[in-house]
This record gives structure tokens, C-alpha cells and sequence, in this order.
């Protein structure tokens, strides 16, 4: 019985009764379509997100290939590539053979501690200009995850945010139209009755 007590108090929006007004009827059916809109749109978001950019990451890891290099100069007086001291990787100038079989020279991300001359890998892209290495497959797949999950509360934010303001709106409606009636009725409860 508690149920069906519950169910009732909960769709008391629908039901019929002398004290349900229009917009009552209607903030009800903006409420279901906010939540399912935040549901199913969320998700639906999320997943196409998550499939778009697992589908770039391995674009990326097809496009970039590893070939080996000399360091020109030597990794200890290499730039840092990163913000903190324990990042492993520093800019370095180094010479590889592309593709092609012409010799290039030009800067790319090594490891740290090798002197000139050291032979090290270094990622190229599809036109054998230095890039940095792609996102390995669980990283892919965690960062996949994580975009598609952001696009999905995104997206929910922001219905849901839009139904408040349809609340709102419903919501000053219904104080302006209270108003009136106090308006026209509040000065009959100021008299006495004989």
C-alpha cells in the first residue's frame, strides 16, 4: 500500500484535481524531459565522445612511428621539456634519416642523461617532422573514458540547467499571478463581518 501511496504523491502532477493549475501540468512534463533527456542524451554523448576519441588516439598511433636518431648535442645541457625536475624527457637536437633517405636535423623529445653522439628513438609523424609519442593504449582508453564521461555531464549540465530556468520562469508566473489575486482579494479580508 505504501507503494501505490508513494507512486501517487509522486505523479501528483498528472493526476486530476481542482488545485492543479496548467503550469503545474507543465513543469512536470518539462521535469520528465529534462531527466530523460540527461539520461539518455548524457549517455548517448558520452559514448559517441569516448568512440571518437579512442578512434583519434589510434589514428595517432597508426600515423607515428619511431626511428632512431643521433643527439647532436649532448641531453645535459638540453632544455627541460616539462614544468617539474623528475619529467625523464628533454628537448634536444638530433639527426635521423627520414623516410625518404635524406638526412634531417631539427629538435625533438629524448630521453634525459645521454651525451652527443648517443643513439636514441625518437616519434615522427606522417610528414617525418619530431612529434611526441602516442598515447599508449591504456592511456588512450582512460583518457577515452574520461572525455566521454565530461561530455556526458556536460551535456546533463547544461539541460538540467535549462530546465531550472524554465522552473524559474514557471515559478515567477505563478508568484506575479499570486500577487494579483492578493491583489484583488486582500482587501475583502480586511473588513469585519457584521
Amino acid at each position: 500500500m505504501r507503494g501505490a501511496q508513494g507512486a501517487r504523491q509522486w505523479c501528483w502532477r498528472w493526476r486530476r484535481n481542482p488545485l492543479r493549475r496548467r503550469d503545474d501540468v507543465f513543469e512536470a512534463w518539462i521535469v520528465l524531459i529534462v531527466w530523460t533527456v540527461m539520461v539518455l542524451g548524457g549517455t548517448v554523448a558520452g559514448l559517441v565522445t569516448a568512440h571518437a576519441a579512442e578512434a583519434s588516439f589510434t589514428r595517432l598511433r597508426h600515423d607515428r612511428h619511431a626511428v632512431p636518431a643521433v643527439l647532436v648535442v649532448g641531453t645535459g645541457s638540453a632544455v627541460p621539456a616539462g614544468e617539474s625536475a623528475v619529467y625523464d624527457h628533454v628537448r634536444a637536437t638530433v639527426r635521423w634519416t627520414a623516410s625518404d633517405g635524406s638526412p634531417r636535423v631539427g629538435s625533438a623529445l629524448v630521453e634525459s642523461g645521454h651525451k652527443a653522439g648517443s643513439h636514441v628513438m625518437i616519434w615522427l609523424d606522417a610528414r617525418d617532422l619530431p612529434t611526441t609519442a602516442p598515447p599508449t593504449g591504456s592511456a588512450a582508453a582512460t583518457e577515452s573514458s574520461l572525455l566521454g564521461v565530461g561530455a556526458g555531464m556536460a551535456l546533463g549540465g547544461l539541460v538540467f540547467g535549462f530546465g531550472g530556468l524554465v522552473r524559474w520562469r514557471l515559478d515567477q508566473r505563478r508568484y506575479d499571478r499570486w500577487e494579483r489575486e492578493w491583489e484583488r482579494l486582500g482587501p475583502q479580508w480586511g473588513h469585519k463581518t457584521p
